[in-house]
């Protein structure tokens, strides 16, 4: 397959995204087979102070201080 034809997120894993909300949701709906995932809510992480994104798949999502996307576990 050419590379023009490839995804700028085929083949990226979750921390090498761009840490936006549109580069997430985009990211997401690859993952789900195209299936659309949403922002539940969102809150401040008492612990680390940054936002944290709860999302229609079940997991919540922060950006770390290098600013790179992770899965929080609380």
């Amino acid at each position: 397959m050419s590379k023009g034809f490839v995804s700028e997120y085929d083949d990226q894993w979750l921390h090498e995204i761009m840490p936006t909300m549109n580069a997430l949701l985009r990211f997401l709906k690859l993952e789900n087979n195209g299936i659309t995932i949403y922002e539940k809510r969102n809150y401040i992480h008492d612990k680390t102070g940054k936002p944290v994104y709860e999302m229609s798949n079940g997991l919540s999502y922060s950006v770390n201080d290098k600013n790179q996307w992770y899965v929080v576990e609380e």
